[in-house]
């Protein structure tokens, strides 16, 4: 890949998905569009790009931008902030909401493993539910929908006796029951974009996605996110995570590494 294509590379990922795309990943950009390149029927990603730059067509635009985005996660990545969800956040939030229904978006969703660790948790807790989870990825929400990961991947994050509580065998693969899928909703979203409703939710996961975006986007985003969460709600980010210096939106709650809450500032506007 020549450093032309690299630097219109980074356009896109920027203005289409808010990603940073940094220079020393030149050589893993051309690895993962090696496979999107033959399955769009080019001989050579320099030949994708070159009928791309030429003639941009928005399907294969996306399947270039997908490729490149960072879909690595498991089941209940980091532990600790699924148990404060699910054990603290989880009871204080029913007991202040009609019928005890607490909403909660995963934003970044990947291919279904945080919804699902969320979903685990509140169904273990009896707790009433209802997740929304979303991906720029319409790959990846395919995939999450579907419910069904590999051995490895059932056992990256969860226990025996959880995988056998909530997920069936099915041939080589882990299937979720009913009754886990049934409090999910998957959608694909960019986050990027105006939402097209007024949904709000009492608990926000963006876990490792703010800190590959463009921090010319990403200021944008957690303003979003704001409007998105109740007044009384949390936010939960990646352990090493911060949002100092992007915005006046949030402050981190002491003691639980990538919980925020609103802060007085946006609580003021709010009012």
């Amino acid at each position: 890949m020549i450093q032309e294509d690299f630097d219109r590379l980074q356009s896109l990922m920027a203005s289409r998905a808010g990603y940073r795309l940094t220079r020393d990943r030149i050589h893993l950009a051309e690895h993962r569009l090696g496979p999107v390149a033959r399955r769009e029927g080019f001989d050579s990603v320099d030949a994708m790009l070159a009928a791309l730059w030429a003639k941009p067509v928005a399907s294969l635009g996306w399947a270039v931008i997908e490729a490149l985005l960072n879909a690595e996660t498991w089941f209940r990545r980091d532990r600790a902030p699924f148990d404060t969800f699910a054990r603290e956040l989880l009871p204080a939030i029913g007991q202040v909401r009609p019928q005890g229904r607490v909403r909660v978006w995963s934003a970044g969703c990947s291919t279904g493993q945080e919804a699902w660790s969320i979903a685990i948790g509140a169904l273990e807790a009896h707790a009433n539910i209802d997740i929304v989870a979303t991906d720029l990825s319409q790959r990846a929400i395919d995939r999450a929908r579907l419910g069904a990961y590999t051995g490895f991947e059932i056992q990256r994050g969860l226990t025996a006796a959880t995988m056998l509580r909530w997920f069936t065998p099915l041939e080589d693969q882990w299937t979720v029951r009913p009754e886990l899928a049934q409090v999910v909703r998957f959608a694909r979203a960019n986050l990027l974009d105006e939402p097209t409703d007024d949904e709000r939710f009492d608990v926000i996961f963006c876990r490792h996605v703010l800190k590959d975006m463009d921090p010319v986007r990403r200021g944008g985003v957690i303003e979003a996110l704001e409007r998105r969460l109740v007044d009384d709600g949390c936010l939960f980010l990646g352990p090493d995570e911060r949002l100092d210096g992007d915005t006046v939106a949030f402050r981190p709650v002491s003691g639980r590494k990538g919980l925020f809450v609103k802060a007085p500032a946006a609580l003021s506007r709010a009012a």
